[in-house]
């Protein structure tokens, strides 16, 4: 039972990791902005490898700040 629950959340995490980084993608934001948020995507990534569920919290955490228009500033 655990472990289905499990691939669950990894078939959650990895359809909205595939989510997020399409809606990055299309973003009208300076280039800047774009690698700073593709950078937070592969931290969420590499966190999915050790702690899924903790991937999951960032996830959620970056898709509201994108939600809400708030972006990480440029290079």
């Amino acid at each position: 039972m655990e472990r289905d629950s499990q691939l669950e959340l990894y078939e959650l995490v990895a359809n909205r990791l595939k989510e997020a980084h399409a809606r990055v993608r299309t973003l009208q934001v300076p280039e800047g902005v774009r690698m700073a948020l593709s950078r937070k995507l592969l931290v969420v990534t590499a966190a999915a490898k050790h702690d899924l569920a903790d991937a999951a919290r960032r996830l959620d955490r970056l898709m509201k700040d994108l939600d809400e228009g708030r972006f990480p500033e440029g290079d």
